[in-house]
């Protein structure tokens, strides 16, 4: 390993993790948070897939890890040293190599199989190119507008020559999920003038094969393309970021930009511990994206055009995943940014009437199901993100938790709520109507169990606004889970589950714990444990602390784990990206679940929460499937970065981090305030597993597996906080952001690891349980 990647976090992050086996991130160029990208495309639905045979292009916009087809690839830039017979990609693309090629953050390089070098960096609204080709070459640049990603429909464009140096236009395309198609506006230049041009299948129209191409008397060749959601004036106006400099001079900028972000945090580590950590960093500082021009315009909602002044709006929420742990470590790193982002929240209420829940460019896509936005807002809010913006904030809640959107808007909200509010549940209905990719009483007890976890964290803000009776009702709504259990269903020596309503009360009938009716994305053994905000009363109706805990082993097959972890998360839970159902273990791959190792604290076992952490970090190795599932937007990785710090976000609304076992002797959250959170391993330290590679970040070829040889499983025998022992499982979020230092003793035996296991260690709980 080089001594850059030793202490540089931009040298120690290897962009192709996650760029296989459906983790959808993509390798290319981009800036934090930025709204422009450039990005490889392939055959791939999410864009592109490291083991693609070909690169059609470089496109424009590519959102990072989500699990739809139309996920960009827009205003596709190929060079070549000849005009294609066809302009069809499918069949232009060209073959390249993974030899050489580099990923980092801000930067990407690969040699193409006509000798072209491609370069690729990026500012906050372009992606930028640099064409080395070779000797003797005629250099040629294709734009094509009416192909994007494999799976991203272009339904119209438009290409127009505005000089010699420059080209504009449009890409209408589809929205993820099944929304409607939106327009994204472009104006690509050059950095030389180009000798001539030609079209193909015409200047603009609907579907169809649509561009322009352009010759160079000579090279190398920079293009810049800027975007826009709002019109052309904004996208040329976009340009102003890159415009007048070189290169090298932006890839400086982008690097420095990162070397800011990634160096929030500093790991003692090296070799893959580090790549893997820097890495998953920086796929949380990916998104959301800036939606504002320069000059601060953004489509709104209301479809509309409105100015953020004096501060950034953001857009791509994809909330049911970003609001378990994304969401709360953007809110810890970059509080500032948070506020942003909540305000952005707020403005699509402001603008559309309601809030989102898989926000998508300007409009809802009602992608998945629950309602992800409230604890998603109450966190913001639990972390200071709402300032100001309090009542306003808690109406559009109360609003969304108590109403349904009528018929003829976009959102779909709370659709479940006439049966949840009358009924303590939301129905199983396979024959609902929808307005776009899903809808709550589809999967009806999964529904329920969301609903109730949100309305249990938008009690803790009422209560603290003032709301007393809101409070009340909302608290008793938070128990609504206990409406679905079943103390008769049983599954694997086990009693009582939640199992799905239907519309008149009566039980879903077949049913058993393993299958998909009435569950998203997971069945009744992943979906037993979302009751976060009352573990009493979860236990009790498990039989016990006891019962609870077996019921926990066998979920995680934890004598299978101690024995061998790496082959047991491999071989006993991890299933295919999207074959959710039919399974009985936890799923590392999707989030219902992602807070469950923290329940074993919970329930009085913190010793197996460390053991069931370390052993699923193995599944995020240095390759490119070295991300387990869609990493969707981040949420993965920053699973990931709390589960390495130490700390985890397990009940929305409360501002309480449950302790855990780091992965490293020594890690440094800087925060924005200048305060720091420094958290150290005394003792039996699991160092770094593996030494790694100098080739980091350059196209790691080899797929991981355990990616660290012999697992360590460490347990936490004792913690100070601030030079005090420190007896209680969690830490409150005020005691973070004031600075703080944790301290963890840990040990490699877990009859040693007594630290908090007394009643009084686990966090009170707003129910009294029974």
């Amino acid at each position: 390993m080089t001594a850059d990647a030793r202490t540089d976090p931009v040298a120690s992050v290897n962009t192709f993790i996650g760029s296989k086996d459906d983790g959808n991130t993509f390798p290319g160029a981009a800036v934090p948070f930025g709204m422009a990208h450039s990005s490889p495309i392939g055959a791939h639905y999410a864009g592109w897939r490291y083991d693609d045979p070909a690169i059609r292009g470089f496109g424009h916009f590519f959102l990072s890890g989500a699990g739809c087809g139309e996920q960009g690839g827009l205003v596709s830039i190929l060079p070549t040293t000849g005009l294609p017979a066809v302009f069809d990609h499918r069949r232009y693309g060209v073959a390249y190599s993974h030899e050489g090629e580099v990923g980092r953050p801000g930067y990407f390089r690969v040699r193409l199989g006509s000798g072209i070098t491609v370069e690729s960096t990026a500012t906050t609204r372009t992606g930028v190119e640099r064409f080395t080709f070779p000797d003797g070459a005629v250099p040629h640049v294709l734009v094509n507008v009416g192909q994007a990603n494999d799976k991203e429909p272009v339904s119209g464009s438009s290409v127009r020559v505005v000089d010699d140096r420059t080209l504009a236009g449009t890409v209408t395309a589809q929205a993820f999920c099944g929304g409607r198609p939106y327009t994204t506006y472009f104006t690509t230049t050059f950095d030389r003038p180009f000798v001539r041009t030609g079209n193909w299948g015409g200047a603009e129209g609907g579907e169809g094969l649509r561009g322009q191409w352009v010759t160079f008397a000579e090279g190398p060749v920079t293009a810049m393309t800027a975007i826009s959601h709002v019109d052309a004036r904004g996208a040329a106006g976009n340009l102003a970021e890159a415009r007048g400099k070189s290169f090298d001079e932006l890839r400086a900028a982008a690097q420095k930009l990162w070397a800011r972000e990634l160096g929030s945090v500093e790991v003692d580590a090296v070799g893959d511990d580090r790549v893997v950590f820097y890495t998953a960093l920086y796929h949380v500082l990916l998104q959301p994206l800036t939606g504002n021009d320069v000059d601060g315009r953004y489509r709104g909602f209301d479809d509309e055009v409105h100015t953020a002044d004096g501060w950034t709006y953001y857009e791509y929420y994809s909330l049911w995943d970003t609001y378990r742990a994304h969401n709360q470590l953007l809110a810890l790193l970059r509080p500032d940014r948070a506020k942003d982002v909540a305000r952005s929240v707020l403005a699509i209420h402001e603008q559309g009437g309601w809030l989102p829940r898989w926000a998508y460019a300007n409009q809802e896509t009602n992608t998945m199901t629950g309602d992800p936005v409230t604890p998603f807002l109450v966190d913001l809010w639990r972390f200071g993100a709402l300032q100001g913006l309090e009542d306003r904030a808690y109406a559009a809640l109360i609003q969304n938790a108590t109403e349904v959107p009528p018929a003829a808007s976009q959102f779909e909200g709370r659709v479940g709520n006439p049966s949840y509010l009358a009924n303590g549940f939301v129905q199983f209905d396979k024959n609902f109507p929808k307005k776009g990719q899903d809808v709550d009483p589809h999967h009806g007890a999964s529904a329920t169990l969301e609903y109730a976890l949100a309305d249990s964290s938008l009690s803790i803000m009422a209560q603290a606004l003032g709301h007393e009776g809101d409070a009340v009702a909302l608290r008793q709504r938070g128990l609504n889970y206990r409406v679905l259990w079943d103390d008769s269903v049983g599954d694997r020596g086990f009693t009582g589950f939640p199992r799905p309503k239907l519309a008149d009360g009566k039980w879903l009938q077949p049913f058993t714990p393993q299958g998909q009716d009435g569950f998203h994305e997971g069945t009744a053994w992943q979906y037993q444990w979302l009751v976060q905000q009352d573990v009493p009363g979860l236990v009790e109706r498990m039989g016990g602390a006891e019962r609870a805990a077996a019921r926990l082993d066998d979920f995680f097959a934890y004598a299978d784990l101690v024995a061998d972890p790496a082959r047991t998360v491999r071989e006993k839970w991890v299933v295919g990206p999207y074959d959710y159902y039919d399974q009985f273990r936890y799923n590392p791959n999707n989030e219902p679940d992602l807070h469950a190792p923290w329940m074993y604290t919970l329930v009085g076992q913190p010793w197996k929460t460390s053991a069931v952490v370390r052993a699923a970090q193995t599944l995020f190795v240095n390759a490119p499937n070295g991300v387990t599932g869609n990493d969707d937007l981040g949420t993965m990785s920053a699973w990931y970065v709390f589960s390495a710090l130490g700390f985890y976000p397990v009940t929305p609304g409360t501002g309480q981090f449950v302790l855990h076992a780091p992965r490293f002797g020594r890690a440094v959250v800087h925060l924005e305030s200048g305060r720091d959170i420094e958290i150290s391993a005394a003792g039996d330290v699991v160092r770094s597993d593996a030494a790694g590679s100098d080739a980091v970040g350059d196209g790691v070829a080899a797929d991981g597996v355990a990616g660290d040889g012999e697992v360590k499983l460490r347990y936490v025998k004792g913690v100070e906080l601030g030079g005090v022992p420190h007896e209680r499982v969690w830490v409150d979020y005020e005691a973070l952001v004031g600075g703080a230092r944790l301290v963890f003793e840990l040990t490699e035996d877990p009859g040693e690891a007594t630290w908090g296991t007394r009643p009084g260690d686990a966090p009170p709980s707003l129910y009294a349980g029974g």
